[in-house]
């Protein structure tokens, strides 16, 4: 059939209009899309290879009172993989678990769990980064990468662990003031798109392209890591001598309520935190209770002698022991004393004549004074955990109840609550409440808020507690506490014994004692006050005979390190004058071949450019005792370097700021 050619002509013309309106409709399409739902398709697209991830930028610094490092943070590399990019799991797994520190199977099954993505190892060690790069670049791995993440350290390892506390993954504070203050100094927590292949595996690019710089405030506590590092080796020495199972130090100033000191045994690393137990990462300072024995009558005597209850000379007849409510109570020694005046009865500690003016004072009244000096409830410090103690309902008291807490026994009371009690004492009667908070920082430096001391009460008069403070120092320098005596100084304080609570409360374990000591001073012009308490000790167990001690051998360096000038001016120890410092040099010059060490000596090591710590660790290995003077690196030292000198010299060392 012959198709004519207006036929042709009419097919040709229907073909160019529909593909004129199919290419009209495909440019509107088009244009729609690019237009219209092209910043939705665009987000979709990106969505599809893109992750947010969390990353933390740094936590604050946490510094003591002078500004020396306790708690930093520094950028460390987290390790991820690619599972869908690992060739062979097996291989990988054991190359990796010696270098990240994990099991071979661990790590296997991460890589076959079937995600795109997955961390191996958070926060390493830069040596262990280093050994990582080292392992791909040699063996040609792929599916592994690092994000940068932040990381806590602990500069000075245990020193005031329980204290810091420590930090767990994703930056997140688990113990102490790092997770009593996580809010305040945790650094801000931003969610970072990270650009990934069509596998999921992130673009280095786009990983890196951001660093958190913006970090938390920064926070000043008032602790003093010098007096913190004298108190730590004291107590690692009275650990070693009596064989205590647990034992912990405070040391407060009574005229501002901060904490210079802080220290429990058991202690632990908070950089290998998890290498230790909950039960050494407790504050025993805040979060233990127990019976207070002797170091108690000092609150005692205060509401006795506030009352007017009591005079100081007034007389007492001691027949050994005292008959309440068909209980017999009798002397810690078991002795008869006879006529006695309350001086004695403190002096001597002796447990009838506090039982009879607890009597006196009576149950409603008694209470109300122990109160007043902060027992019965949280001092309100700023680290977690803290206990309230355990005291009686004043309307339940039966005689045999007011008998035994003036004696220190059937109530509970924190370490902190009875070092801030004592301060009270050398405070004029003011209580004021514990604090180891002593400012916050921004990034920049600038102040962002500070703290007053706080004062809770007067807990009793201004009279009463110097009278109280001037039979205290008898105690020290007659009584039962002489051997905490510091030569040169006046110091006050109460010795204690305490049998131990069973777990639970219920009761008391035989042959178990927690022995103690509260003290202040100098009585003239207090600048601390301190507590000694030595949990379950071998052998010797009296607070008089174990924990005065170390209350001496603290307060010897403490009040050489404060300048604080000894009454016997024949002890004075020359103050430190700033202009007659030498700077610190460097290099050292060599001092010279050695001389010959006479039998029993030791050498005087060369002391200039080291830390304190440094000094202390080389100074306490050679038996001698470390004095220093202020802060920063030695720059002198009271015994020539090269002299010999007998074990347990005293070395005064002068240190300065580089």
């Amino acid at each position: 059939m012959k198709v004519m050619p207006g036929a042709i002509q009419k097919r040709l013309a229907w073909f160019l209009m529909l593909t004129i309106l199919a290419l009209t409709g495909l440019t509107a399409r088009i244009a729609w899309i690019q237009l219209g739902e092209g910043e939705r398709l665009s987000a979709r697209v990106q969505d599809q290879l893109r992750e947010n991830r969390i990353i933390q930028s740094p936590r604050g610094t946490i510094y003591d009172r002078t500004g020396r490092e306790l708690a930093v943070s520094s950028m460390s590399k987290s390790l991820y993989a690619n599972p869908r990019e690992i060739k062979d799991a097996d291989m990988l797994a054991e190359l990796l678990a010696p270098i990240i520190g994990m099991k071979a199977d661990n790590i296997k099954n991460r890589l076959i769990a079937g995600a795109s993505f997955v961390w191996l190892r958070r926060t390493l060690e830069p040596e262990q980064a280093a050994a990582v790069i080292a392992l791909i670049k040699e063996h040609q791995l792929t599916g592994l990468g690092f994000i940068e993440e932040s990381k806590r350290y602990y500069p000075n390892d245990g020193l005031a662990a329980q204290v810091l506390g420590f930090v767990g993954t994703d930056d997140v504070g688990l113990e102490g003031l790092e997770m009593a203050l996580d809010k305040r100094i945790k650094g801000r927590e931003l969610k970072q798109a990270i650009d990934t292949d069509s596998y999921g595996t992130p673009i280095f690019s786009s990983i890196f392209s951001f660093i958190p710089k913006k970090q938390g405030q920064s926070v000043y506590l008032t602790i003093d890591s010098t007096i913190q590092y004298i108190v730590e080796r004291a107590l690692d020495k009275a650990m070693e001598q009596t064989e205590a199972k647990a034992a912990t130090v405070i040391i407060m100033n009574p005229k501002t309520g901060e904490i210079l000191a802080m220290a429990n045994r058991p202690n632990y690393n908070p950089n290998q935190f998890g290498q230790y137990s909950p039960e050494e990462w407790k504050n025993r300072a805040v979060s233990v209770v127990y019976e207070p024995g002797s170091t108690f009558k000092a609150v005692i005597a205060a509401a006795a002698l506030e009352e007017g209850k009591v005079r100081p000379d007034e007389k007492f007849i001691d027949k050994g022991y005292v008959e309440i409510s068909g209980r017999r109570i009798k002397n810690w020694s078991g002795d008869s004393y006879g006529e006695i005046t309350f001086m004695d009865i403190i002096k001597d500690s002796i447990n009838t004549g506090f039982v009879e003016v607890g009597m006196r004072v009576g149950a409603a009244k008694l209470t109300n004074y122990v109160r007043a000096f902060g027992f019965g409830n949280t001092t309100g410090i700023e680290l977690p955990g803290e206990e309230a103690g355990i005291l009686f309902d004043p309307k339940e008291m039966r005689d045999s109840d007011i008998a035994t807490m003036s004696i220190g026994q059937s109530i509970a009371v924190t370490p902190l609550q009875l070092t801030a009690a004592i301060a009270a004492i050398a405070n004029d009667g003011v209580l004021l409440q514990p604090r180891i908070i002593k400012e916050y920082r921004h990034e920049d430096g600038t102040l962002a808020e500070s703290f007053d001391p706080v004062v809770v009460r007067q807990a009793v008069s201004s009279e009463t507690a110097r009278t109280l403070t001037m039979m205290l120092e008898k105690v020290v320098s007659e009584g039962g506490a002489k051997r905490a005596a510091v030569q040169g100084y006046r110091f006050a304080g109460k010795t204690g014994t305490a049998e131990k609570l069973k777990p639970g409360g219920q009761g008391y374990l035989e042959g178990r004692y927690i022995a103690s000591f509260a003290g202040f001073g100098p009585v003239e012009d207090p600048q601390v006050a301190a507590l000694i308490v030595l949990d379950d000790p071998a052998g010797i167990y009296y607070g008089g005979q174990i924990a005065a001690p170390v209350f001496n051998d603290i307060m010897t360096q403490v009040m050489r390190y404060l300048n604080v000038r000894p009454n016997d001016t024949n002890q004075v120890l020359p103050p430190v004058k700033p202009a007659a410092v030498q700077p610190y040099a460097a290099p050292v010059p060599d001092p010279g071949p050695p001389p010959v060490v006479p039998p029993g000596q030791v050498l005087m090591p060369v002391l200039a450019g080291k830390t304190i710590r440094e000094a202390a660790d080389l100074l306490h290995s050679l038996e001698l005792t470390f004095v220093p003077v202020g802060t920063g690196v030695a720059i002198k030292q009271s015994v020539t370097a090269n002299t010999p000198v007998k074990p347990g010299t005293e070395i005064i060392v002068y240190f300065e700021p580089r």
